[in-house]
């Protein structure tokens, strides 16, 4: 059984989704069909059992069970998988060492206001956020961490990513470790997806498929109709149990998302919250500049 020689390990809400995407069409670079398999942060995840399964993110338990993931693989040079939590979770980069000492290791990262705000705005897309606000959100953070809640609720701890990749960068061959920012990502995807062709030595001249945005975030527009979707797609219902009956599950996602995308629109972070959160972050990503000696003062622009 295969097992992968290239992991992309995080930041959450920082283009992992896409760059899983762009890099899935080279032809000599494998990617899991199923993203975010979480396994090495799972063996080092604590069990929270009274936590409801909504707000926990399980992975693949079992080494073979991860590597059937892979059996699909042919003769591509690099075989991957992206699971953005692996950056956070600590003990995880040790679980990686032991199974794959030799991985290659790609990590995005973006401004971490922005990171968490994107993850607030991801939670309340998708009906997972009972909070009236973004500040009330992170007023609840530190309570729904210790009460064991996914990454996704970690708002400003996930942003922190000085220590992180330290952690890796103390076990790991600097050389296995590629970082390239959101920012970078935005204005020119074919230009970063060349350079981690590079970093995994196959076809550079490879141009992928950029055009297509995927799992953007946003606000609810409409909050009423908001509501009124979860109440069609995701409750029991007579009409969802019928329209699944008539019509392929495939098909009504897809409507669901499609519905749900036309009904949000992109918001901005209060002045006062992101002027917060700025001071917040400013010694980590202060550090952060000197440990992958990339200039990150346009994150520190109010």
């Amino acid at each position: 059984m295969t097992l992968p020689n290239f992991l992309i390990i995080g930041a959450t809400k920082s283009g992992t989704t896409a760059l899983h995407t762009y890099l899935q069409q080279h032809p000599d670079i494998f990617m899991s069909k199923i993203k975010e398999l979480r396994y090495f942060s799972y063996l080092s995840s604590p069990p929270f059992p009274d936590v409801p399964d909504k707000y926990i993110f399980k992975g693949v338990t079992t080494l073979e069970e991860y590597k059937n993931h892979f059996r699909d693989a042919t003769n591509q040079k690099i075989i991957g998988e992206s699971s953005p939590m692996y950056l956070y979770y600590p003990g995880t980069a040790e679980q990686i060492k032991i199974i794959l000492p030799n991985v290659k290791m790609l990590v995005i990262l973006r401004n971490p206001v922005d990171r968490a705000f994107s993850a607030y705005s991801h939670a309340v897309r998708d009906w997972l956020e009972n909070s009236t606000s973004f500040r009330e959100a992170l007023a609840k953070e530190s309570e729904r961490i210790k009460a064991g809640w996914g990454i996704l609720w970690h708002y400003t701890q996930a942003g922190y990513y000085f220590d992180q990749l330290r952690r890796y960068y103390a076990i790991f061959n600097p050389d296995q470790i590629k970082v390239v920012l959101y920012d970078d990502l935005v204005r020119d995807a074919c230009g970063v997806c060349k350079e981690i062709f590079i970093f995994l030595k196959v076809d550079e001249n490879f141009i992928p498929d950029t055009s297509k945005h995927l799992n953007i975030s946003g606000i609810p527009k409409n909050k009423s109709i908001h509501s009124l979707m979860k109440s069609i797609f995701f409750e029991n219902n007579l009409l969802k149990r019928i329209s699944l009956f008539i019509l392929p599950k495939s098909f009504c996602k897809k409507v669901m998302v499609n519905l749900r995308m036309f009904n949000l629109e992109k918001q901005t972070i209060p002045e006062k919250t992101r002027k917060d959160l700025l001071n917040l972050f400013k010694k980590d990503i202060m550090m952060l500049e000197k440990l992958i000696n990339r200039d990150l003062s346009c994150w520190l622009k109010e």
